[in-house]
């Protein structure tokens, strides 16, 4: 199926929405790769290994010293995100594609209490920047011709 959303609207989306509806409501085996009552490191160890292929994920000492706290403060049953590079499965962007027998470094691990989930970062990845108080989409509009203003 094709989306033409951008051409035709929400009628531009229906046939590719039937299809995957129709491959979600197939019988499947989906299995979480870590339950939400894991540690935060048996969490990291099993996206390491049943996700990524490796073997195992190391802590700097910031890192390990940030997952105890968290716990402590009650936000270890929360889900992980993993921030790496995206060249590799491994933590490492020389890495390319699907290596194997490769440890994942966690350097720093933070919480996004509303968004609820925990941020594991490697390597020298860089997470977006903050957002301001009013979204730049608060002054975009629509006229009753169907202009668009405000995105510039």
């Amino acid at each position: 199926a094709v989306s033409e959303v951008w051409e035709k609207g929400g009628a531009g989306g229906v046939e590719l929405a039937q299809k995957v509806m129709a491959l979600v409501n197939q019988p499947n085996d989906f299995q979480f790769a870590y339950e939400l009552t894991d540690s935060i490191e048996e969490k990291l160890n099993k996206l390491v290994q049943k996700v990524y292929g490796g073997r195992k994920a190391q802590f700097t000492p910031a890192a390990h010293f940030e997952m105890k706290e968290l716990e402590r403060l009650g936000f270890g049953h929360y889900p992980i995100c993993v921030a790496k590079t995206q060249y590799s499965f491994s933590d490492n962007p020389t890495l390319i594609g699907a290596p194997k027998d490769f440890d994942v470094t966690i350097r720093n691990l933070k919480v996004s209490a509303g968004a609820g989930f925990i941020v594991a970062l490697t390597g020298t990845i860089m997470t977006m920047p903050g957002l301001p108080k009013i979204p730049a989409a608060e002054r975009i509009d629509i006229d009753a011709s169907g202009n668009v203003s405000g995105l510039f």
